[in-house]
C-alpha cells in the first residue's frame, strides 16, 4: 500500500513538473518586434531589428503637439541642448537589445524623455501579448517595471 501510494505521488509529481516545463515558454528572438502601447496609453513604440540588435521608435503619441505652441512635441528634457529641439515622434528611445536565447532582451537602453535620462533596460514577456520593460540603474534591483501591450501600428 505505501508503495502504492509513493508510486501514485511520484507520477503526480511528474505530470506537475512536465506540465510546468511545458508552460515555460522559450521565445524567438523576434517575438518582441511589433507596436507596442505603454503602461499609461500615453505612447507607442514600434520595436525592430537591425542587424543583431533590438531598438525601440517612438511612433505615436497621445498628445503629439504642445499644448502652448500647437506645434509637435519636442525632446525638452535632454540634458544635450542641440537635442531639445529633436521631435518625440520618430525618436529612438532604445537602443542596443540582445536576445538570450530564452526569454530576454538585454544588455540595452532606454531613454525617458519625460526627464531626459538614460537607463539600463530588460525586456521579458510577462504573457503572449505583454512585455514587461525593466528600466534601472546600475543594478536591476535598482529600477522599476512599466508594461507594455501589443497593438496595432499608429494609421498613417
Amino acid at each position: 500500500m505505501k508503495k502504492r501510494a509513493t508510486t501514485l505521488l511520484t507520477i503526480i509529481l511528474l505530470a506537475v513538473w512536465s506540465g510546468f516545463s511545458t508552460m515555460a515558454q522559450t521565445h524567438k528572438a523576434d517575438d518582441i518586434i511589433g507596436t507596442w502601447l505603454n503602461q499609461e496609453a500615453t505612447g507607442k513604440i514600434e520595436l525592430f531589428k537591425e542587424k543583431d540588435k533590438y531598438f525601440g521608435k517612438v511612433v505615436w503619441l497621445k498628445e503629439p503637439n504642445d499644448k502652448v505652441t500647437g506645434k509637435p512635441r519636442t525632446d525638452i528634457e535632454n540634458p544635450e541642448a542641440k537635442l531639445k529641439s529633436d521631435p518625440l515622434v520618430g525618436m529612438v528611445n532604445m537602443k542596443n537589445f540582445t536576445f538570450d536565447g530564452k526569454e530576454e532582451w538585454s544588455g540595452g537602453t532606454i531613454y525617458d524623455p519625460k526627464n531626459g535620462k538614460t537607463y539600463k533596460c530588460y525586456i521579458r514577456f510577462e504573457a503572449p501579448n505583454k512585455l514587461k520593460v525593466r528600466g534601472f540603474i546600475g543594478v536591476s534591483i535598482l529600477g522599476r517595471n512599466t508594461f507594455w501591450t501589443k497593438t496595432t501600428p499608429p494609421q498613417k
